[in-house]
């Protein structure tokens, strides 16, 4: 009988190695038959053996009593092209271990599918389609993360709704202690728990290992967060509830987003890594054409900083059962007007911008916030200050596009009645991408931003923009998990806290050496950089706010932060002002054939070098915290026997995010690929250069 107990301890425990063969994951069947796994990295624990499972509602567990049906293991290895991003071409290699599990109690089945790259792991659940589990209702999913330590980490706290909230680091052992002091004055000051995190989650080990949680592929199911054991540093998945408090309604055959864990003994390696991308299925569209990166200016930055505003009127001049706005009082401040507009267009035709987003052009934002918020907007009829017909000639007649704006209010049920009429109009009108809001509860009451049933709605309207050849950039939206492979319309996301805040009492200093670690795993952030102008009571005299960064840290961002779709988010008058500074931004490539992390240390800093699209030349961006620091980087990037021009836009000797922000010097140096350079960055600040092939 021992005998026998151990041949069936031997079948139920699998290993693979990642192609590297650094990392090491085990599957292991406990002897209660629960599923296990664990993970290493050179031979340090990564993640401890942890339980794997889920909870359904009314009906038996799927989290032990499980014998191992049928187990195989495969290596995949394939390069492949994305529409846009970092990097030309991107390697999808890994070992695979897929393990098939029956329940005998229950005569139910489900399999768990690891996949082990050089740079981590990803593993999902798998429900075949079978008579004993065909629909079902998860209850919770109880995946566990066990960590081998009090890992540093940079975290948010759990949240339904936003991830609008300022990174905290800390130990794992402190996020119970500063969680009240992280939700006080922050988003929607509301946490599931007084230890649920959200991710992507980026953690430290005391012996240095850089360790990013997160997920991959969310199609069809709730958001996941992080419930925290803070006793024993286990982390568990919480999955986001929907309106009556479940956590997904699943039809077999079904599969679970990917679980993923990234991990590096260097930073860089953390955002370098393609890992969430490869899980992501190829895209599905034949013709990509359409689908282009973008760098955009718009009416939007002068509304957040409340220098105008989006409404055309006041409330007290309307009634929303019969308003007619061609017949009442304009409030003298609104933003979106023909005249203003086309203002907008001249600059960014007259500096090569692609596009102008207009925000506050259409009808309803008197009461958006108001009891008539799940019917306010139409999303096709204009204030009377804003010719659509007019603009749209002139902005095609200089070679400019416009972007649309449609802010839901969080009502996803009257976007989706008037989604098709809302995309025909921009079809006839020339709009080819389309910025999308979600500001406020969901309505129908009750739902969440981030549950299965609002996430399938973003789904829907990613789906059907793609029908009309529309990219979408989403905002107040779930954070992305490299669904931009599959669905490369979907060209930017905002999903974090942005510069917006920065009128709203500003960001943290180390604020954008996180947001790569973290936001900017799963995808693309329209952080709408570009900031030249920081005192925001330049704008609005009533507004002490300002923004946490030096002039020149600004245009670094536009590197660090990927996105392929780039805002010059600040008023052209500002730009007018530092015409040297602002060409940096005229300059700055938004599609890339190459990247390189030359220097990174989450919270302190990042340098990112970036070879442009088709050409030769690359560019380079740095942020730093409140500290300053020197940077020190090679430039063996660069091709060998070429000589280059590099234009280093830096911040002076006495500048400083808080006391001198517009303090920057540019100067023009000779480099090769043997260069070393060292730069100054002040306290929040930076620096960004241009590198082009030398005249010959």
């Amino acid at each position: 009988m021992l005998c026998c107990c151990f041949l069936w301890q031997v079948a139920a425990a699998e290993e693979i190695k990642s192609p590297n063969g650094k990392l090491t994951l085990a599957f292991v069947l406990q002897n209660d038959g629960v599923p296990t796994y664990r993970l290493t990295y050179k031979g340090r624990e990564v993640i401890k053996t942890s339980k794997l499972g889920l909870e359904l509602k009314n009906a038996a567990a799927l989290t032990s009593g499980f014998a191992v049906a049928e187990s195989k293991q495969r290596t995949f290895d394939e390069s492949w092209t994305p529409v846009w991003g970092e990097v030309k071409t991107i390697r999808n290699h890994y070992n695979e271990l897929a393990v098939t599990l029956t329940q005998a109690s229950t005569s139910r089945t489900i399999r768990v599918r690891f996949r082990v790259f050089d740079d981590g792991l990803g593993f999902r659940y798998e429900f075949p389609r079978q008579p004993k589990l065909d629909y079902f209702t998860i209850k919770e999913e109880r995946t566990q993360f066990a960590l081998a330590g009090d890992h540093k980490a940079f975290w948010l706290p759990g949240d339904y709704d936003t991830q609008e909230y300022s990174t905290v680091t800390s130990k794992l052992s402190e996020v119970r202690g500063q969680m009240k002091a992280a939700v006080t004055g922050n988003a929607s000051q509301t946490t599931f728990s007084p230890t649920g995190v959200q991710t992507p989650l980026m953690l430290k080990s005391q012996d240095g290992l850089y360790i990013n949680i997160h997920e991959a592929a969310l199609i069809d199911y709730s958001c996941m967060h992080l419930e925290l054991d803070d006793k024993n540093f286990v982390l568990e998945s919480h999955l986001t509830p929907d309106a009556v408090g479940d956590k997904g309604l699943i039809q077999t055959p079904a599969q679970s987003p990917w679980r993923t864990v990234i991990v590096s003994d260097r930073a860089g390696d953390i955002l370098e890594s393609k890992l969430v991308l490869n899980l992501n299925e190829p895209t599905k569209f034949k013709d990509t054409s359409w689908i282009k990166p973008v760098k955009y200016v718009g009416v939007w930055w002068e509304m957040i900083t409340g220098k105008s505003t989006w409404s055309y009127t006041n409330m007290d001049n309307i009634k929303l059962d019969s308003v007619d706005y061609k017949t009442v009082k304009p409030n003298g401040t609104h933003g979106a007007n023909t005249a203003h507009v086309k203002e907008y267009i001249d600059f960014a035709a007259l500096h090569g911008f692609d596009a102008v987003l207009v925000e506050g052009w259409n009808t309803g934002w008197e009461d958006w916030f108001g009891k008539h918020k799940d019917y306010v907007f139409d999303f096709v009829t204009p204030y009377p200050d804003f010719n659509v017909p007019e603009l749209q000639q002139y902005a095609a007649s200089k070679n400019v596009k416009m972007m649309m704006h449609h802010e839901t209010s969080g009502s996803v049920r009257n976007y989706e009645r008037h989604l098709d009429s809302a995309f025909q109009f921009m079809n006839k009108y020339g709009y080819n991408a389309v910025k999308t809001g979600y500001v406020g509860d969901i309505v129908p009451l009750g739902h969440h931003h981030y549950d299965q049933w609002v996430n399938n709605h973003y789904q829907y309207v990613l789906e059907k923009a793609a029908e009309h050849k529309i990219m979408v950039n989403g905002h107040e939206a779930v954070r992305p998990t490299g669904l931009a492979r599959t669905y490369p319309n979907l060209i930017g996301n905002e999903a974090a806290r942005g510069t917006e805040y920065e009128s709203f009492g500003g960001n943290n200093a180390d604020h954008t050496t996180i947001l790569p670690f973290t936001r900017l795993i799963g995808g693309p952030m329209d952080y709408t950089p570009g900031i030249f102008q920081t005192k925001v009571s330049a704008l609005n005299p009533s507004n002490t706010s300002f923004v946490h960064s030096t002039l020149a840290r600004q245009l670094a961002l536009y590197v660090t932060m990927y996105s392929p779709l780039q805002m010059a988010a600040d008023l052209p008058e500002h730009y007018n002002q530092h015409l040297d500074a602002f060409q940096f931004i005229k300059d700055v490539a938004v599609d890339w054939d190459a990247t390189r992390v030359l220097e990174a240390e989450p919270g302190d800093y990042i340098t990112i070098a970036r070879k442009a699209k088709g050409k030769s030349s690359w560019f380079i961006g740095s942020t730093c915290d409140e500290n300053g620091r020197t940077s020190n980087i090679k430039l063996d990037f660069l091709d060998p026997g070429k000589k280059y021009v590099a234009t280093i836009y830096a911040d002076a000797k006495d500048a400083h995010y808080e006391k001198n922000p517009q303090a920057y010097a540019i100067r023009k140096v000779n480099v090769t690929r043997k260069s070393k350079l060292a730069q100054y960055c002040a306290p929040g600040g930076g620096y960004a250069i241009s590198v082009t092939e030398a005249a010959r």
